[in-house]
């Protein structure tokens, strides 16, 4: 790899190689990712049901990025595609789009994720996993473990939050570190997210959605960005181009971008992120302008401004100003920066039980991190890098597609509890290490009713207000 602007290039995820002390160099710490592969096996049933092919994609699109030797996908592909993605048409012609790779059998010895009506086989292997849902519930399970759920009820974002959840259980079982990964059940309901609340538990699935939201704001169109706009694009509106997005960003997307951001593509056109995501938008049939300037506390939300925010940035002083500039309602998230915690993440609302002021107005940007103590660092500075290349790479967090992924689906769920009445949460702090350790805060102050702008479902039977 070229090692000038390596900070541009190098993968987020490949990083967490380098940043453990693992790799000795930059090569090595590629040559360990194209090492992992992932196999993903669909059932018949697939081809009718949005949620389980939400599921599918979710799992091509956040494998292919994290499990460098490949996503091989093996089934009866040639269904039709019934979420929408791009121009595809079948199954088959999206996984490829994604690119996944579409084969004839199993590979032997690979981790495998399996998604629908697959008979259980002999020797399944030492990981193998179903994604499984049922309305707002999603999770994954041992393919041994006999509780997988109806999957009757469709809400594409449980089939989101099941298929990054598959990912992530098999990347953290070919990285190790956790001998529980893909031996235990790990989901959640995104209509009772509370840590008592079994996403296993009928009672949990949530009501059907009859209506969506319809104008948002969204700050940051980077990995979370990306993956709420990858989660939205999958719900099912009636009427697409009755929806309304700010997209807000002023940076340029760069070749490191598609490691985490499912929006994404390498080889990457140097463009502002804003303009690429509109243009994403507008094909999927949704109506936005763009604002490429950085989010400050001297911003006003005017006139006929979307009055619900979604902020997906890591700084902190424009998290501080959240609750300045005049909207109604407020859900922010954040991902883990560093390799011991980028399968963290904290979704907070506000208005909430805490200010965004009180939260982040005393944080600073934390400070680069060392660049002279791990060996691949060490190999680069030998190499030529200069200190200022080095500090720069150094301070890159970390990151993994699918964190971003599951995240998306608790956003998307706290904008869809707010529509249809359900409880708000004004923080969700967790990690996808042990999902079922997460806390919740409940947020009273979002008691009062509001109407965000809503649109129709397909099919929906929910006259508007």
């Amino acid at each position: 790899m070229d090692k000038q602007n390596l900070s541009e290039k190098l993968s987020r995820t490949v990083k967490i190689a380098m940043d453990s002390g693992e790799a000795a160099t930059v090569e090595e710490a590629e040559r360990i990712f194209r090492g992992y592969q992932l196999m993903i096996e669909v059932g018949p049933d697939v081809a009718f049901s949005h949620t389980l092919q939400a599921a599918l994609l979710t799992a091509v699109n956040t494998g292919r990025r994290a499990f460098l030797g490949g996503v091989f996908v093996v089934g009866d592909l040639e269904a039709k595609l019934l979420i929408r993605w791009r121009s595809c048409r079948t199954l088959a012609e999206a996984i490829r789009d994604l690119k996944g790779n579409v084969v004839e059998k199993i590979l032997p010895g690979l981790p495998r994720i399996v998604i629908g009506d697959v008979p259980k086989p002999d020797g399944i292997g030492e990981f193998t996993v179903r994604a499984t849902f049922n309305g707002w519930s999603g999770g994954v399970i041992p393919l041994d473990d006999s509780g997988r759920l109806p999957e009757k009820q469709e809400f594409t974002p449980a089939g989101v939050l099941a298929g990054a959840l598959a990912v992530s259980e098999a990347f953290q079982h070919v990285r190790g570190g956790n001998p529980m990964a893909g031996r235990r059940d790990a989901g959640l309901s995104l209509w009772r997210p509370d840590p008592d609340s079994s996403w296993r538990n009928p009672d949990n699935a949530g009501p059907p959605v009859g209506l969506l939201p319809s104008r948002l704001w969204l700050i940051g169109l980077g990995h979370l960005g990306q993956a709420f706009l990858w989660t939205l694009g999958f719900l099912p509106y009636a009427n697409p181009e009755e929806v309304f997005l700010v997209l807000q960003d002023f940076d340029f997307l760069s070749e490191a971008n598609d490691s985490t951001s499912p929006l994404t593509f390498a080889p990457v056109a140097i463009e502002r992120k804003a303009r690429a995501m509109a243009r994403w938008c507008e094909e999927r049939g949704f109506r936005t302008t763009i604002t490429e300037r950085p989010f400050t506390e001297n911003l006003r939300i005017l006139g006929d401004d979307p009055m619900v925010g979604v902020c997906g940035v890591d700084n902190p002083i424009a998290r501080a100003a959240l609750e300045d500039v005049g909207f109604e309602r407020i859900i922010e998230a954040g991902l883990g920066k560093a390799e011991q915690e980028y399968l963290a993440f904290q979704v907070h609302t506000f208005p909430g039980p805490q200010t965004a002021r009180e939260r982040w107005g005393g944080a600073v940007q934390p400070a680069a991190a060392p660049a002279d103590r791990k060996p691949a660092y060490k190999a680069l500075a030998r190499e030529g890098l200069d200190d200022c290349g080095l500090t720069t790479l150094a301070g890159r967090t970390v990151g993994a597609c699918f964190v971003g992924a599951a995240t998306s689906a608790l956003i998307i769920a706290e904008l869809l509890r707010m529509v249809h009445g359900g409880r708000a949460y004004g923080i969700v702090d967790g990690t996808l290490r042990s999902i079922e350790r997460r806390q919740v805060v409940g947020n009273n102050e979002w008691l009062k009713p509001f109407n965000p702008g809503v649109t129709e479902t397909i099919g929906s039977t929910v006259p508007l207000a």
